[in-house]
């Protein structure tokens, strides 16, 4: 608990890191881009010539890709097209692409094996084939590793623990075998941090277990296919690049109307109420990257008791291994409290998404037990400017009432294990009025 020690980082270049985000793979499988053009081309028509929003500077193939995707070439000369961070670490708000936004809407309930498989028709060649197997393989054995319960959350805690333990820990070869007990199912759920609050936090993760050089940790996240130490070295660099990327990113400003007077009275508010925590906010900023015990905060506590009771062998692992020559693993039984540097965009709120405004974050009997996002026709989410989060329709019983699967992953059922809305009651103790003040300050950062 308490404060989370500076530990140096290796200098990089953010410009490098920015195309390596934009045009690198780090994922070193994927699909033949040729039978992605054929498989998007049946699927979703259009989607190859018109791609989407993007974010300048990305090349070749890449330009005709979405953002998410990026295409490389694998040993032997085919090809691929892959999942890239951005997926992930990157969304739309108001049709306005933002780096680094945490995608607050992925959709990570589907099964990836019927995709997969679905795409084996388009594969031509034998080096093709080839690289689809190995893709396709390493996928569906990951495939329940990658499920969430509810769209939006995420499991790349639970997939980190999956593929560690099919990894030996000095090679980095992958075993068909686990090498490590696997982690229990189903996965927890996690909310997907914005990238721009890197410059200031000293550890990674919701329990800042993620210590030491970051680099390192982000480099982790390739571990899906990269199967030697020697390929993971030829990447170090490279997220030495990212880092340094990460650590420019600034928030993006607030797009509505702020009343300043009324902000202005939500700043002592703020002084007195949240800045022990969270940090104080202009020139002179200042933040204690403090992990709060889960007996304080009081929000759900299965993610960081897994975290801290759960993963030894993970540590040992990690220590092991080339990402620990650099960097440590070191959880806490409680969660950071995360700088509130455009926290006005991060809805859900709390580190599993279980809260759908700052409104009801602030005043926890205003949190719906079972909620959903309201949409447009066209199916995008509504943003509500007041409650600073996402308008919702708050249902009289969870998913058990869906009358579909897709109705179903769509509601936020609070009573699961992992998925508790309780907690962070600070801003009960606050008048009616005070909140409104201190929404309207937190507009401001």
């Amino acid at each position: 608990m308490g404060a989370i020690p500076a530990y140096p980082q290796r200098p990089g270049d953010p410009q490098r890191g920015y195309d390596t985000l934009l045009n690198r793979a780090a994922l070193t499988c994927g699909l033949p881009y040729s039978a992605y053009v054929k498989a998007a081309g049946k699927a979703r028509a259009g989607l190859v010539r018109d791609p989407g929003p993007q974010f300048p500077g990305r090349t070749g193939h890449n330009r005709q890709l979405p953002y998410m995707l990026s295409a490389h070439q694998a040993p032997g000369g085919v090809e691929l097209v892959s999942t890239n961070c951005l997926g992930c670490h990157a969304a739309t708000f108001d049709g306005r692409l933002i780096m680094g936004l945490g995608n607050a809407f992925l959709d990570m309930t589907q099964d990836p094996v019927v995709e997969i498989a679905a795409t084996g028709s388009a594969v031509t060649g034998q080096a093709q084939r080839t690289q689809w197997r190995r893709w396709s393989e390493r996928i569906t054995r990951l495939s329940a590793d990658l499920l969430t319960d509810t769209v939006g959350v995420n499991t790349a805690d639970h997939l980190t623990l999956a593929l560690t333990a099919q990894r030996d820990p000095k090679t980095l070869a992958w075993s068909d075998k686990p090498l490590l007990a696997l982690p229990p199912q189903p996965a927890l759920p996690v909310a997907i941090p914005p990238w721009w609050n890197l410059r200031k936090k000293h550890a990674l993760f919701h329990s800042g277990e993620g210590r030491g050089d970051l680099g390192r940790h982000l480099l982790l996240a390739n571990t899906t296919c990269t199967d030697s130490v020697a390929e993971v070295r030829a990447m170090d660099p490279w997220f030495v690049d990212i880092r340094a990327y990460l650590a420019s990113l600034l928030p993006p400003k607030y797009p509505y109307a702020i009343d300043q007077a009324l902000a202005e009275r939500g700043y002592p508010v703020f002084q007195s109420n949240c800045k022990g925590c969270h940090g104080s906010y202009g020139e002179d900023w200042r933040y204690p990257n403090r992990v709060v015990a889960v007996g304080e905060v009081g929000t759900d506590p299965a993610l960081a008791r897994a975290a801290y009771n759960e993963t030894d062998h993970l540590r040992s692992w990690f220590a092991q291994s080339f990402y620990g020559e650099l960097a440590q693993l070191t959880p806490a039984l409680g969660y950071v409290a995360p700088p509130l540097d455009g926290v006005w965009a991060t809805a859900p709120y709390l580190h599993n998404d279980s809260v759908p405004t700052l409104a009801a974050l602030l005043n926890s009997a205003a949190r719906p037990a079972y909620w959903r996002a309201r949409r447009t026709a066209a199916g995008a989410p509504i943003y509500d400017p007041e409650a600073l989060g996402w308008v919702h329709d708050t249902l009289a019983e969870g998913k058990s009432a869906a009358m579909s699967w897709d109705e179903r992953d769509q509601v936020y059922d609070s009573t699961g294990k992992g998925y508790g809305n309780g907690g962070h009651r600070f801003g009960d103790t606050l008048s009616a009025a005070e909140r409104r003040a201190l929404i309207e300050y937190l507009k401001t950062l």
